[in-house]
Formats: structure tokens, sequence, C-alpha cells
């Protein structure tokens, strides 16, 4: 069976030097092969540090570790579906992609068997390593391995140690102040116990699970553990969570969400009346207004702006048009199917009866929805 070994990184590369030499010296399985996850504003930090400046050989070459195969093709930029890389991995949007990533990596390693995984989470920053373990213990076997390696205090982040040297060495301490003989430097390395739940699921739902976005994944295995399934709808950050999960959706989305749910048996029917109504559009804007929505959306409704709405002057104000329903309620599916398993979308959707001439929508009347902000429980 083929040892590998996948870390997550960030701007020090030591801990992959540092990892291995630690293997070496417990005794433990080396790594045949070698796999980095890390941003694409590290990856140049990685590959100074351990090819141009040569450390990843000089650990080999004074160890006698052998051929361990690791390169700079080894070394996965995170990145999104489309191949955009991932910088810095500092705002929300990056840190779903980052998940995303790790986990889908993790898994096509993972369903290879013929190979055992010693994953270390040393690296990167704190989410990466929650990520790392999450994947781990979702997709984890019996022959995979969860570890951190640790270096004494004086060593750690100095940017010449990579390894403990088997003769003296003197490099300059953290901030270029002092002398450090690497030499005496301890680096230990700590496995993670972690639970494994690969057995605990079907192989129908594990394939599921395999294909889809983390936040997706963490929906489906609360779905399948949950009876009820609970909304909650938050105005302040324009948000809805379910399952877990919290969807961030614009406020033209989710007003029309809001507008449904206060209707009489949570429905609407888009026929001639409501088309020539002014009634629907006040309680739309009224909901959109409240969450701050883009300005934009005003002049849907005949109104040149949201001083028009804020000064009440709606001399000009339109009716709400069916295109407009159905055009933004497929947005708004659209953005919740890519969070969500489909049992769980089915459950809070707003349903359709297709009708030609004006289309009935509805939410359904037993699903448990409360409301942070304007309103309270529906």
């Amino acid at each position: 069976m083929k040892n590998v070994l996948v870390a997550v990184t960030g701007a020090s590369p030591q801990v992959l030097t540092e990892t291995i030499y630690a293997l070496d010296q417990q005794g433990k399985p080396l790594p045949e092969e070698v796999f980095v996850i890390t941003t694409k504003t590290s990856e140049q930090t990685l590959v100074n540090g351990l090819f141009k400046d040569g450390y990843w050989q000089k650990l080999l070459d004074e160890y006698e570790l052998g051929n361990i195969s690791f390169s700079q093709s080894n070394i996965w930029c995170i990145a999104d579906d489309n191949g955009t890389l991932v910088d810095d991995a500092k705002s929300e949007e990056d840190q779903s992609i980052m998940a995303n990533y790790i986990t889908r990596k993790v898994a096509e390693l993972t369903a290879q068997e013929d190979i055992a995984i010693h994953a270390s989470i040393a690296g990167g920053r704190k989410t990466m390593a929650f990520y790392m373990g999450y994947a781990m213990s979702l997709y984890g076997r019996e022959q995979d391995v969860l570890s951190h390696v640790f270096v004494n205090d004086e060593f750690e982040f100095v940017r010449d140690f990579f390894f403990p040297t088997k003769d003296d060495n003197w490099i300059s301490g953290k901030n270029g102040q002092g002398k450090l003989n690497t030499k005496l430097a301890n680096v230990t390395l700590a496995e993670i116990p972690f639970v494994r739940m690969r057995k605990q699921f079907e192989s129908k739902l594990l394939e599921q699970i395999e294909e889809q976005t983390f936040s997706k994944t963490v929906a489906i295995m609360n779905n399948a553990a949950t009876e009820k399934v609970e909304v909650r709808v938050n105005t302040k950050n324009r948000s809805i969570s379910v399952l877990g999960i919290d969807i961030k959706v614009s406020a033209k989305l989710l007003a029309l969400y809001l507008l449904i749910l206060k209707q009489p048996h949570r429905t609407i029917k888009t026929g001639s009346r409501f088309v020539k109504e002014v009634d629907y559009s006040k309680q739309y804007l009224h909901e959109f207004y409240a969450m701050k929505g883009d300005a934009r959306v005003y002049s849907t409704f005949g109104l040149e702006d949201v001083i028009d709405w804020q000064q009440g002057n709606l001399g000009n104000l339109k009716a709400m048009q069916a295109k407009f329903v159905q055009e933004v309620l497929s947005q708004f599916h659209s953005k919740l199917c890519k969070n969500l398993p489909a049992e769980a979308l089915d459950k809070i959707k707003v349903h359709s009866d297709g009708a030609k001439g004006g289309a009935t929508y509805h939410i359904d009347s037993a699903l448990d929805v409360t409301v942070e902000g304007a309103l309270s429980i529906i």
C-alpha cells in the first residue's frame, strides 16, 4: 500500500520538512509521495524555501531518506470551480472555496483503496486545518492518519529553520535577533485521534456527498439525521439558515420569500388581479427597504429611486408583474440549490402550479419558519 502525505500549509513551508523529519525519528512509515494544499500567495514561499533554497533535498540527503516524490507539480493551489486561484483566503467567499477544495481533494485521495493517507494540519490558516480535519473525519479510513507537528518555541517561525541538523548549524533567531543552533531543536509529531464517519453512511449517500460542496455536504449529513427541517430567516444579514447552513441571499430575492410567507395560507396567485393592484408591490418594497436592498430595484416598480419610497411619492408605483415573480424565484431557488440537498430544498422552496395566465405560488404551511428582524414567528 502506497503511503501519501497531504498537508495544508500557509507561509511556513517548514511544516513539511518538520513532519518528514519527525516521522523518520519516530520510526513511522515515510510517505512515498507528498501533496500540499495552499494558496496562490503562499505557493512561491514554498517553492523558494523547499526547492530554490534546497531545504527539501538537504533533509533527504542528511537523513538518507531516499527518494520521496515531491515537486512543484505536487503543490495544489486552492481554486474555485472555474479555476480562479485564491490569493490569501481572507474573504468569506474565499473560505467557502477553500472548504470545497480541501474536501474534494481528500475525497479524491481516499477513493483510492491502494493508498494510506497521512494528513497534516500543522500549517495554514486555522480554518484550513479545520476543513482538513473535517474532511478526514468524513472520508478517512482505518489506514489513514491525522497529525500535527510542533517545534520548541525559539525555533517557531524562524525563517531559516527547516529541521534539526545532525551537526552544529547556527542561524539567526526570530526577527533576525540572536543565534540558534538547529542541532538543538526539538520537533514533535502528535497523531490526532479522529472519528471516522465513512462507514456510517450508505454507499449511495457517500457518493452523493463526494459530488457536493462543503456546505451542501454538511446539509446532506444534517438532513440524514433530521426528521424536521426548520428555517431561520435573518433580515439583518440577509440570510436563510437551514440544516446548519447559512445561505446569503440578496434583498431582492429574500423580500419576495418574506412577502409570500406573510400572505394568507402563504399563497399568492399571479392572475389578472395581482398584476393590476399595487398592494403587493408595497408589501414587497416594505421588506426590501428594511433590508437596504439595491436601489436599482425601485425602478422596476416605477419609482425613480429609494427617495421616492422614503418620502411616500408613490403616484407612479407599478404593480408587481408575474414575470418578476417567476424570475426572482428562479434565482432564489438556484441559490438554495447550490447549498442544500434536493429533499431539503423541496421542503422550503416556493412551489408553483405552473398554470398559464396566472400561476399560484405557495410555501408549505407546515414549514417551521423563524424570522429574525421585522417579523417574529410565521
